[in-house]
């Protein structure tokens, strides 16, 4: 399990409920959260880093990139 640290490109709980009640995150198992895949796309996007320079306390950037492209 990955501790998240606090970038302020992270979703707030109230933000997350709504894009929770959107996506479905339980539709079946993952080994990463969508949460945090989906603040590794805002931090990506907000940023301008490279896919392999997200910070590894977030999802491996091949799984973020996977989502993003989805």
């Amino acid at each position: 399990i990955r501790v998240m640290e606090q970038y302020s490109t992270n979703l707030t709980d109230k933000q997350w409920q709504v894009i929770e009640k959107i996506i479905n995150p339980q539709e079946r198992k993952r080994e990463h959260s969508l949460r945090n895949i989906m603040n590794a796309i805002l931090y990506l996007l907000k940023t301008g880093c490279q896919w392999r320079m997200i910070p590894r306390n977030f999802a491996p950037w091949e799984s973020v990139y996977y989502y993003f492209n989805k």
